[in-house]
């Protein structure tokens, strides 16, 4: 088996799991196990080696391996987004974005605070795809260029992306509310969400790529993990990928970690 993907918090959290070997199912091709991320579950994925995860058809949900070393995508596989780097001039060859579009800013404990634009009917969803401890929606507007044009000029005020080790730390801390409201007060809030994942910690998590211990629960696209006594945040990205193996002979060596982490 084969971690070929995964679902952030706002969908429920999951792991996207190819079964079999490549070469298997017609083409080449295999469906595609969905693994959720239940609190209080036990995870039991000890990983192998990793190379590209592939690609997976959305109108068919069959996935298509790849054995190249890049990870967690080769580059025949690798994709940007490319309204991603918009700031309001199209990149495409036709602009296509003419949905309502938000602006909104997000809040990360402690003190980070990030302006960001989604289509309007995703603005939740996408608060809560990026671990967002606070957000409140500032701008409505016809299209996305618009909507990019806004972010790009509220942007040289506020950052427009956050690191995962500034996320990593945030998991242990509280929102500087004092700093939130500030930075609200420079706009008329149309609506504002504040976002509990469950993931109460009294220190910051050891880092780890693993796949094995108590779920804790998950915060956008970080897994919080508990094993021998100590808790583990683990990036779902890196763990695209990897092989899963079925045998056990690697469950001592994760489990070391939690003493190794503790000391």
């Amino acid at each position: 088996m084969q971690i070929v993907g995964y679902e952030p918090t706002a969908r429920g959290p999951a792991l996207l799991v190819r079964e079999g070997e490549p070469g298997s199912g017609a083409a080449g091709e295999a469906g595609v196990d969905r693994r959720p991320l239940e609190p209080g579950d036990q995870l039991e994925l000890p990983l192998g080696r990793r190379h590209c995860a592939g690609s997976i058809d959305r109108e068919t949900g069959r996935h298509v391996p790849c054995d190249r070393p890049g990870t967690p995508y080769c580059e025949a596989h690798a994709s940007t987004w490319v309204c991603a780097r918009c700031t309001g001039t199209c990149l495409k060859d036709e602009m296509d974005c003419f949905e309502p579009h938000a602006v909104y800013i997000a809040a990360f404990a402690p003190d980070t605070v990030k302006v960001g634009v989604t289509r309007l009917d995703r603005l939740d969803t996408r608060l809560r795809e990026q671990g967002a401890d606070r957000g409140a929606h500032v701008h409505t507007v016809s299209n996305g260029r618009i909507a990019r044009e806004l972010e790009a000029e509220i942007a040289t005020e506020l950052v427009d992306r956050v690191r995962i080790d500034r996320k990593i730390d945030g998991l242990a801390a509280a929102v500087d509310e004092a700093r939130w409201e500030s930075v609200l007060a420079e706009f008329d809030v149309i609506d504002r969400w504040t976002f509990d994942y469950g993931v109460d910690l009294d220190r910051r998590p050891v880092v780890e790529t693993i796949a094995t211990g108590r779920i804790v629960g998950c915060k956008g696209r970080l897994l919080v993990l508990e094993r021998g006594g100590t808790t583990y945040a683990v990036d779902l990205r890196e763990l695209v990928g990897h092989r899963v193996r079925t045998d056990t002979t690697d469950r001592h060596l994760q489990s070391s970690l939690g003493s190794f982490g503790g000391a």
